[in-house]
């Protein structure tokens, strides 16, 4: 999959993932490889007579009416595609008022082998994450004695999954029999939160197929006793126990920043490394980069440029223009998601930098 398809391909999932239905609305729809249309015409016709029965009259217009926006656009081909087809319909409209059928299609690169009809709140973009070879997710777990962060890794982005806080008294300055008690208290509930935070890993992470990994991090000794309260099929996936500071939602941050080794390969570190150097040039050795869309057109037409960094949000088009002159002088392009802090920092730079082979005036 070259640069251009990758980036279609991710607007495209960027749109679907960004939609919600009022309830079951949306319809997804993948056809596989060698499958007969008819048939997927057929069975769509049969949904929009269950779907008249719907007692939600804008649900029941929306699901009907996106059915057959989805047939009369299934009608325009043939034959299903050498791959297969994707197609989701829907309202588009973000505003309760209006409402906005839209039907989108992908033809994909590789050949589909699922048929999935779904009816739901969000389209079913599983399948077009496979395509972009993103699917591999890391756990994440942040936690102390007062609270405790689970996120996951996917690809570039990280999402907090859970956030608790505990119950666990503060330490006492108490002595003699007092100091005892309190501390037995303190250990109780220490105990307690560490199930707690245990059963949440649990519910978030067994039934995750394509988990790689699970990263634990927090301050002191805490994070290797919580270990102890781990599921065994959990511990088996523990690949690192970090030292960070803080644990919550910047401490997943800081936990896969420190975990640049074990995630050596995946994306959000490449990615990372990349713009960190770029900054570390921007503020030390400024004559080393390039940004703003003027300087760096200009930087490329004299083949001065060794890596392009471009904003996944940057037109399509000038991504062409651009991909075309790197192939010229022999220049990496980079596409950066907007996903990581750096690459915020990039989106607000402009979209587009680059490090330079050598300094021009």
């Amino acid at each position: 999959m070259n640069i251009k398809d990758r980036q279609k391909l991710k607007k495209l999932i960027r749109e679907l993932s960004s939609l919600r239905g009022r309830h079951t609305e949306l319809v997804t729809v993948y056809v596989p490889a060698g499958y007969d249309l008819n048939k997927i015409i057929g069975h769509l016709q049969q949904e929009q007579g269950t779907a008249s029965n719907i007692k939600d009259a804008r649900t029941r217009n929306n699901v009907i009416d996106s059915l057959e926006r989805m047939i009369r656009t299934l009608r325009l081909y043939k034959k299903t595609p050498e791959n297969g087809l994707a197609i989701f319909a829907g309202n588009s409209s973000k505003n309760e008022s209006r409402i906005d059928i839209q039907v989108w299609v992908y033809e994909p690169l590789v050949p589909l082998k699922t048929r999935i009809y779904r009816c739901d709140q969000t389209f079913v973009v599983d399948l077009l994450q496979e395509m972009l070879g993103a699917r591999e997710e890391y756990g994440l777990i942040t936690m102390d004695r007062r609270e405790a962060t689970i996120g996951l890794l996917r690809g570039t982005n990280i999402s907090v999954l859970q956030h608790m806080t505990s119950g666990v008294p503060g330490k006492t300055r108490a002595g003699g029999q007092s100091s005892q008690r309190f501390h037995r208290i303190r250990e109780g509930a220490a105990k307690e939160f560490y199930k707690r935070i245990s059963e949440m890993v649990n519910k978030e992470f067994l039934s995750k197929k394509d988990l790689k990994g699970i990263i634990i991090g927090g301050p002191g000794p805490t994070k290797e006793d919580f270990s102890e309260y781990l599921n065994n099929e959990i511990k088996k996936k523990v690949i690192a126990i970090q030292d960070i500071t803080y644990t919550d939602e910047s401490g997943l941050h800081h936990l896969v920043e420190k975990s640049q080794e074990v995630l050596a390969k995946e994306s959000i570190i490449e990615e990372k490394k990349i713009m960190q150097k770029f900054f570390e040039y921007l503020g030390k050795s400024i004559e080393k980069v390039a940004y703003g869309l003027d300087e760096v057109k200009k930087a490329l037409d004299l083949g001065a440029i060794e890596i392009l960094l471009i904003s996944e949000d940057m037109d399509d088009e000038l991504i062409d223009e651009l991909e075309e002159k790197c192939s010229e002088f022999g220049t990496e392009l980079r596409i950066i998601s907007n996903e990581t802090r750096e690459g915020k920092q990039l989106k607000d730079l402009s979209g587009i930098a680059a490090i330079l082979r050598y300094a021009i005036s």
